[in-house]
């Protein structure tokens, strides 16, 4: 069979392609890509497609993909820009758009290797369990999660590995050694993360299931996920042993269990045996390179690293003045024992964005110089560093209110760690600031499937309500927010665009309702100051309709 189109012949049974009389030199795999897109050229082709009939599922990193899709496009005369033939479809994948005139000629002699028949459903009847680990950037061209808002209405399997990691059992018989159990099992969600191709549950969702005896099975249900890490942590003296064991949630069957021991000063040494020893176990192509680029040590001091462990245990107590003040105490005391020490920085500077939506900052001034000098040694010390970017971006973004520089460094975090649902969840709220809520859902939505039991939870539900209102979708709104206050009834900015939505839907009762309790709140709070806790949007009109949403709820001037 021959594919004619413009003055090209594509010959797959001679793999030869011409132009005229001029035979076009072209690797095979290139070949492979443009005659699939041909067979196929009346539907979008996605990059999971090519993936599985021209590589045959192996590891291919998202530069390789693009540059034989660019490889594709030289050799017959396109290009990235023009796209005349090959035409790139915004989060779903590509397509031949070309006219094709398609000409039998005669059998060779050869029999043909059945594995060059790209066909349709040879994409279609590969059924691949497990695909290997990539590391890789942004991910925002993919199709937004789904966002599952209904409490009997778990989320799907997605298309790709999933996991979630448990936390990890003390069995120090000390209670005081608790935050170094929960600090291996998140350094192991980190490091997993990093990867391209497993989903990986937040932190903040797998953590539920703490201090109790759960059925892998259920947690695979209720998470949405096909394979759950169990392990415990036993420390005594100088010495450390860690246990793990890797269970497939759809059988209960044992994929891989292991024990490592060693000396409390090879702790990291230890956590990357556990995480190369689990992306082994669903990944048996993984490149040893990608778990290389997975071993990044937070810090090389362990006092450090133990002050940082237990700050961020405070830090996770979100609404608690107290508890985030002693995260602040904590993570400047990390840093005093490590100054190069990134993600403390970050955190840090995150803490005092949590003062100011609750209103607990009384220096202003100080806050801001605060911030940005946190901020600036996050980004010096941790360019690699997702953790660090994040907390550290939208802490620059929300209280210096330097929209621009904030929302890039939430942007480099995404890109350096997709499985990051604060980064998601971050960039949301950046995307509200800049005046685009329809890219704030599909971030928040992200977030939510990322970690669906994330204390955090009522900050996306929140953040999609306000999204939702300045589309003037304000049944939607008022919708998100009620769901914000399931989580957290006290949450102020869920109050008020409850009070907001509400009042412009006209449901003045439950609108009067949340501002009465805000007002018990934050007493001092009227619309004349409302941007000491409002975030930098940059479009007044939606500042203007908000203001007049809590104007009309009874919101004082």
């Amino acid at each position: 069979m021959s594919f004619l189109f413009e003055d090209y012949c594509l010959d797959a049974n001679r793999r030869e392609l011409k132009r005229g009389s001029e035979l076009i030199p072209i690797g095979p795999k290139v070949f492979d890509l443009l005659l699939f897109l041909v067979r196929n050229r009346e539907q979008v082709v996605t990059r999971d497609d090519l993936l599985k009939a021209v590589w045959e599922g192996r590891i291919v990193s998202e530069s390789t993909l693009t540059s034989h899709v660019n490889a594709v496009r030289k050799a017959i005369g396109d290009t990235g820009k023009e796209q005349r033939l090959i035409r790139t479809v915004s989060r779903r994948g590509f397509r031949f758009v070309g006219e094709i005139t398609e000409e039998e000629l005669p059998a060779r002699a050869s029999v043909t290797d059945p594995s060059t028949d790209l066909g349709v459903q040879h994409v279609k009847n590969i059924q691949e369990p497990i695909r290997a680990f990539e590391v890789d950037a942004p991910t925002e061209t993919r199709e937004a999660a789904p966002v599952f808002a209904e409490a009997g209405s778990p989320p799907p399997l997605p298309d790709r590995p999933s996991i979630a990691v448990l936390p990890f059992q003390n069995m120090s018989g000390d209670v005081e050694q608790e935050y170094f159990a929960d600090g291996m099992a998140e350094d192991i969600i980190t490091a997993l993360s990093r990867f391209k191709a497993p989903f990986v549950i937040a932190r903040n969702s797998s953590f539920t299931y703490k201090a109790r005896a759960v059925d892998v099975k259920q947690v695979g249900r209720e998470l949405g996920v096909r394979y759950v890490l169990e392990g415990s942590v036993r420390k005594a003296a100088n010495r450390v042993r860690i246990t793990g064991q890797l269970v497939d949630t759809a059988t209960g069957a044992h994929i891989w269990a292991d024990r490592f021991d060693g000396e409390l000063g090879d702790i990291f040494d230890l956590q990357d045996q556990v995480t190369e020893s689990v992306v082994g176990a669903i990944a048996p192509a993984v490149e040893k390179a990608e778990i290389e680029r997975a071993k990044r040590k937070p810090t090389a001091s362990l006092d450090a690293y133990a002050h940082y462990l237990r700050g961020l245990a405070r830090l996770h107590q979100f609404g608690n003045r107290q508890a985030n003040d002693e995260a602040l105490r904590l993570f400047n005391r990390a840093i005093e024992l490590d100054p190069e020490f990134a993600t403390a920085y970050g955190r840090a500077a995150f803490c005092y964005l949590i003062a100011r939506i609750n209103g607990w900052i009384p220096d202003t001034a100080n806050a801001i110089a605060e911030v940005k000098k946190l901020t600036q040694r996050a980004v010096e010390l941790g360019k690699d560093d997702a953790n660090a970017l994040s907390a550290g971006g939208n802490a620059l973004a929300f209280v210096v209110g330097d929209l621009g520089v904030g929302a890039g460094l939430v942007d480099r975090a995404i890109a350096l760690n997709s499985n990051l649902a604060e980064a998601w969840n971050f960039g949301g709220w950046v995307k509200l600031w800049l005046g685009e809520p329809e890219s704030a859902i599909e971030r928040f939505a992200r977030a939510i499937r990322l970690s669906p039991l994330d204390p955090w939870l009522m900050g996306m539900r929140a953040g999609t309500a306000y999204a939702h209102f300045f589309l003037d979708r304000y049944d939607e709104a008022a919708s998100w927010a009620a769901m914000a206050l399931q989580c957290s009834p006290d949450y102020r900015p869920g109050l008020r665009i409850t009070a907001a939505s509400n009042a412009m839907a006209g449901r003045p009762e439950q609108a009067h309702k949340a501002v009465a309790r805000l007002r018990e709140l934050s007493p001092t709070l009227r619309v004349s100051n409302l941007k000491d806790v409002l975030g930098p949007y940059r479009r007044a009109e939606d500042v203007a309709r908000y203001e007049e949403g809590l104007r009309h709820a009874g919101l004082p001037e």
